[in-house]
């Protein structure tokens, strides 16, 4: 093999290189120092290589803590919900504003500014909206006529409702954003010859667009469900995880074990099992989005042939 074949084959890996070990130290680095401090007995007050090794006695504790029990199961039922309702809420505004609108680049500036609000500035903002006397949701209920204002930061039912109202309002904008990028970019061939065959509008929806929309919509909710397991700002400014653990998601929870509680150990742990389930739905999703861009290639191979 000559010198310069070679060097042909290595110029690749030589340019991949420096991301390789921007890589490593950067995202590998910091997992494995967090998995190997997940089995030692660890306080702020040493260093790591003073912490006592104890094996697998972290986990074995979160399995019989019913504080971790209630923030996992919190987190799931937040992260189902405030995905499926901005899930729900974003495509169907897509497909309702997907035509020509005088203005839409304003509007469209409007729907993505509450993405680019800083967290804790949103937690801060709905905090005094949801206010029992000066917020002013309370506000307009006594301006109707009601007596009694909703306890929305007091109760654990209504402050877990307020931090998803939150939520959904901050995060909707990015779902919307994103489907209508997708369904502009649909093929038009597929849509005239559904008009050709007198498709009605819901029949073009469900059969045409979402199918062919799919691929997209998948990372686009295996984003937002990722994000949606790691919120912290919004509901620590918020709630602060109250009343109770009504509103403590395993963020936060993580976050109170290694501040306030210092088990730096133990929180590694929780990270781990955070993590742990975020990959089992990121391959997962990734799995079913292949699926659904096989069956979105055949459908524009088809409506390809069909237009041609």
């Amino acid at each position: 093999m000559s010198i310069a074949t070679r060097a042909n084959r290595l110029t690749p890996y030589i340019f991949m290189a420096p991301a390789v070990v921007v890589l490593v130290f950067a995202l590998l680095y910091p997992i494995g120092y967090m998995i190997y401090a997940s089995f030692l007995d660890w306080s702020p007050s040493q260093r790591i290589g003073e912490a006592e090794f104890i094996g697998f006695r972290n986990y074995i504790n979160l399995a019989g803590d019913a504080a971790f029990r209630e923030s996992f199961w919190v987190t799931i039922k937040f992260a189902a919900i405030v995905v499926t309702l901005e899930m729900v809420i974003g495509v169907g505004l897509a497909l309702l504003l997907d035509r020509n609108i005088k203005g839409m680049s304003v509007l469209r500036t409007i729907f993505i500014l509450p993405m680019m609000i800083a967290p804790i500035v949103v937690g801060l903002m709905w905090r005094y909206m949801y206010h029992p006397t000066v917020g002013i949701f309370n506000r307009t209920l006594k301006g109707m006529g009601f007596e009694e204002g909703i306890p929305w930061l007091s109760d654990g039912t209504w402050a877990f409702a307020a931090v998803v109202i939150a939520d959904v309002w901050q995060w909707t904008p990015f779902i919307f954003i994103l489907s209508l990028a997708a369904m502009q970019s649909l093929p038009r061939s597929a849509l005239e010859a559904a008009d050709i065959d007198g498709a009605t509008e819901m029949q073009k929806i469900w059969m045409i667009k979402l199918p062919l929309m799919m691929p997209v919509l998948i990372v686009t909710l295996l984003l937002r469900l990722i994000d949606a397991f790691k919120v912290l700002e919004v509901i620590l400014v918020l709630t602060n995880g109250g009343p109770g653990l009504s509103t403590e998601i395993l963020a936060l929870r993580i976050f109170r074990t290694a501040q306030e509680f210092q088990e730096l150990g133990e929180a590694a742990a929780m990270s781990n099992v955070l993590l742990i389930l975020l990959m089992v739905l990121t391959i997962g999703m990734f799995i079913y989005n292949k699926l659904q861009e096989a069956r979105a290639a055949a459908m524009r191979a088809k409506a390809n042939a069909t237009g041609s």
